[in-house]
């Protein structure tokens, strides 16, 4: 287990990508192992707006949507001393890549088309992937979206490994940036 992460006063770790890469599995499994608490912001919107994200899109559009992502962010996730997945567009508008890097460490998931399509596919909760071309769809956001996600955090390419070298590649990731904050930190002072 990561020596910083288990510390409840440690900074989050945020997992940022799109849809399917793996953010909530992930997630999960690094909470428990760390023995901290869990937030998924799709949910912690659902619970705001008291109605699924799919029935948010359908009902008041994506733009509400956004706003209700940037609520939660700014107000209902902790300081320090969780893991968080976020939605897969939550770092994309102007200035939210910037208000998550305020929240903590974020590593940014990647995975193929192909492997974002296995995952999520008959997934009736993905409004952004309902209609006749899911594949096209797919591409057309990852690319309009990839800049925003290499500017969001550090990398880390999911394909072909298991949740278990997921954890192990994202602990040494978050344990090395953690080094690296408290080091500038110190400079300040």
């Amino acid at each position: 287990m990561s020596p910083a992460a288990n510390k409840e006063n440690s900074p989050n770790l945020l997992l940022a990508g799109f849809m399917g890469t793996g953010k909530s599995a992930l997630g999960r499994n690094l909470a428990m192992r760390w023995r901290r608490r869990f937030y998924d912001t799709d949910e912690l919107v659902e619970k705001l707006a008291g109605t699924s994200v799919a029935d948010i899109f359908a009902e008041h559009g994506e733009e509400h949507f956004r706003a209700l992502e940037r609520q939660v962010v700014e107000s209902l996730l902790p300081e320090h001393g969780a893991v968080i997945a976020c939605g897969g567009g939550l770092v994309v508008p102007p200035g939210m890549g910037a208000l998550v890097r305020s929240k903590g460490i974020i590593v940014t998931l990647f995975a193929s088309v192909d492997t974002i399509l296995r995952r999520t596919a008959g997934n009736s909760r993905r409004p952004l992937l309902k209609g006749d071309d899911p594949e096209a769809t797919i591409r057309d956001l990852m690319k309009k979206r990839e800049q925003a996600y290499l500017k969001a955090g550090i990398a880390v390419y999911t394909d072909g490994r298991s949740l278990q070298q997921l954890c192990v590649i994202v602990e040494r990731v978050y344990e090395r940036e953690v080094r690296a904050l408290l080091k500038s930190r110190s400079k300040s002072e």
